[in-house]
């Protein structure tokens, strides 16, 4: 599986997240939210200037900017 950054990632693809490489405040918010390692994502879609991302998490909906996906790795699924 190859490792990617967030914001590299396509509509309806899907992965695993391996790593969130930010502390403070937003490490803590992203945690919280349930962004951790081991984590199942999928992209659902983005706004119209690619900004923000809408994530499948957990059976949810999250949006995240593109700088704060900046700060996760992810596994992807299958090829693309």
């Amino acid at each position: 599986m190859p490792e990617i950054n967030l914001r590299q990632m396509k509509k309806d693809q899907s992965g695993t997240i391996s790593a969130i490489k930010v502390g403070g405040e937003l490490g803590l918010r992203m945690r919280e939210m349930g962004l951790v390692a081991g984590t199942k994502i999928t992209i659902q879609g983005r706004a119209p200037l690619n900004d923000p991302v809408a994530l499948r998490v957990m059976g949810g909906i999250l949006t995240l900017r593109n700088n704060e996906a900046d700060h996760i790795t992810v596994f992807v699924d299958g090829h693309d």
